[in-house]
């Protein structure tokens, strides 16, 4: 099967064969005398910044080609710079092998990465499961924006269960990246799947977690987060110094701001919950920092400004879409911190279907 080359090998290849293609039209304007073919060395090593050793080998031997053909074009009408010229192609010859050598060193880098890569993807697939498409009468939509293309992996988290408490969500943030993070994002994630399902409180569950952090924490790691109940058409959130969700109603944007500030997991915070009705229709963003942080020319993105444009039309999956395509654009691409978020629709509580007035009576012979 013929392997793609990349973009940067591709133009790098390209410049290559473009200096080769100079060097050529030089020499041949020059007459006999071979003055340039010193320059030929650069052309493997150009190829050698972008491509892997194949494609080097190729641009070193044309440019090693070139150079013996126009050393013997010279030597054919005069030996009197037979050293210099054999220098030369010497040169030419030991910068292909240099370069050659430097294409195959990078080649192993780029596997090597695309493994790590890999295995970061695994690692965080693991933590963070697929939410949605509907939880209870929730529609749900998750998008997990890497910061950069490196293997580091972050500590950013998210679940949506269905409980006999209503639907509970979590989404949070681990200081730092790299395993520690998603270790202790993975013990976050563990201890709320098992304790949504057992406490009737979110300060409960709040507390619970704060212990099983605390347990896991390093001298300066901490986890903000924000705990979400949806239970009969009325939402509860309790806040661990997290960014506040955005409520979508109607064409505004509600802040759901905390009555009270309360500190991260880890640092015994003491919550109060913030309590809305909700109505058919609302939506709700949730997110980590690396959004409230994304900044370009020192001006933050206006998350709160662009929201329903952005999050209010199509399905929630697309709103997401539309928000992450807008914050790439207003960051030119290089975000400083990886983003989650979470978007959900409330659909409403569906009515109970009626019984019919012979099924209540025969129930009630039945059970006479």
């Amino acid at each position: 099967m013929k392997r793609q080359l990349l973009p940067e090998a591709r133009a790098g290849v390209g410049a290559a064969f473009v200096l080769l293609a100079l060097v050529f039209t030089a020499e041949v304007a020059d007459g006999f005398r071979a003055d340039y073919v010193g320059l030929l060395a650069a052309a493997p090593f150009l190829a050698a910044a972008f491509a892997s050793w194949p494609e080097v080998l190729a641009v070193g031997s044309t440019a090693t080609l070139l150079a013996f053909v126009f050393c013997s074009i010279e030597l054919m009408h005069s030996r009197d710079r037979l050293l210099v010229l054999m220098l030369n192609l010497g040169g030419v010859l030991v910068a292909s092998g240099i370069g050659s050598a430097v294409g195959a060193i990078r080649q192993r880098q780029i596997a090597r990465y695309a493994e790590l890569s890999h295995l970061a993807q695994v690692a965080q697939g693991a933590v963070l499961r697929p939410l949605g498409p509907q939880v209870g009468p929730l529609t749900v939509a998750a998008r997990y924006i890497s910061a950069s293309a490196a293997a580091d992996i972050g500590g950013d988290l998210y679940e949506a269960l269905d409980t006999p408490y209503g639907v509970r969500m979590i989404i949070g943030d681990v200081r730092g990246k790299g395993l520690d993070a998603v270790r202790l994002a993975s013990i976050v994630l563990g201890s709320y799947r098992h304790v949504a399902f057992e406490r009737a409180d979110l300060r409960a569950i709040v507390a619970d977690l704060d212990r099983a952090v605390a347990r896991s924490l390093g001298d300066e790691d901490f986890v903000t987060a924000a705990l979400i109940e949806e239970r009969g058409g009325t939402l509860t959130i309790v806040n661990c110094g997290h960014p506040a969700p955005l409520l979508l109603r109607r064409g505004r944007v509600i802040p759901l701001d905390p009555p009270a500030n309360a500190p991260p997991l880890g640092f015994m915070p003491v919550v109060k919950p913030r309590v809305e009705r909700l109505e058919p229709g609302d939506r709700l963003l949730f997110f980590t920092d690396g959004l409230a942080e994304a900044r370009r020319d020192g001006q933050f993105f206006p998350t709160a400004e662009r929201a329903q444009r952005l999050l209010g039309h199509g399905t929630v999956a697309d709103g997401l879409k539309s928000l992450e395509s807008a914050l790439v654009e207003w960051v030119r691409g290089r975000l400083d911190d990886d983003i989650a978020l979470v978007l959900v629709e409330y659909q409403g509580v569906k009515p109970q279907a009626a019984v019919p007035s012979w099924e209540i009576g025969g129930a009630g012979v039945a059970s006479s």
